[in-house]
Formats: C-alpha cells, structure tokens, sequence
C-alpha cells in the first residue's frame, strides 16, 4: 500500500488542530460555519467536522473526510474556493496548523 492508497474500504481522513487567538473564538466559530460551503461544494468532500478542546478553549480539532488523498490537496486547495476560505480564517491561526492526512482506519478485529 502506497501512502496514497487507501484501499477500497475507506476514506482519507485530514486532520488539524487548530490554535485560535484567544478571545476570538466566537468570531472563528462564525466565521467557519460560513466557510463550510466553500469546502462542501469540493467533489470528493465527504464530512466535516470541528470539535472544540475542553482543556484549552481556543484550539479546536478539525477532521475533514474526503473520497480521495487528491480531492483535497488538489480539487480544493487550488480552488478559487480555497482562497475564499483562507481569508476567512487562516488569520484566526497563532500558529499555522499542521494539516495532516490519514488512511482508513486499521481493523482493530484482525489477528496480531
């Protein structure tokens, strides 16, 4: 399995914690709601999802689910889309999240 690869039995799954200037956390949750449909009308987008830290206000967890590793890296990071989405948020960051992409999930079930 190539790291690209992930099989026929999932998704990619892309994964970043976000660290959100304290005191502007309302704003960025606004701000994302909006954002959403620009990364929703990419082919290939599954889900999303944001979840925010209990210890740490200001940082959140982003999960995107995608079709494919390219659909995001491509189809809509060099979309027009992408760009709206950048100014409407990337200005929230302190620092720049590290955006990472995950194969399906391992079958826990399987023998050792």
């Amino acid at each position: 399995m190539t790291i690209t690869d992930t099989g026929n039995t999932g998704f990619v799954l892309e994964m970043a914690v976000l660290n959100v200037r304290p005191g502007e956390e309302i704003a960025f949750e606004s701000a994302i709601r909006k954002a959403r449909a620009l990364i929703a009308a990419t082919p290939g987008f599954v889900a999303i999802e944001i979840r925010r830290c209990i210890e740490t206000s200001s940082r959140y967890l982003l999960l995107v689910t995608w079709e494919r590793l390219e659909d995001h890296t491509i189809g809509f990071r060099q979309s027009d889309r992408y760009a709206e989405w950048r100014a409407m948020l990337h200005h929230f960051y302190d620092p720049f999240p590290i955006v990472e992409h995950y194969a399906y999930p391992l079958d826990l079930d399987a023998p050792p």
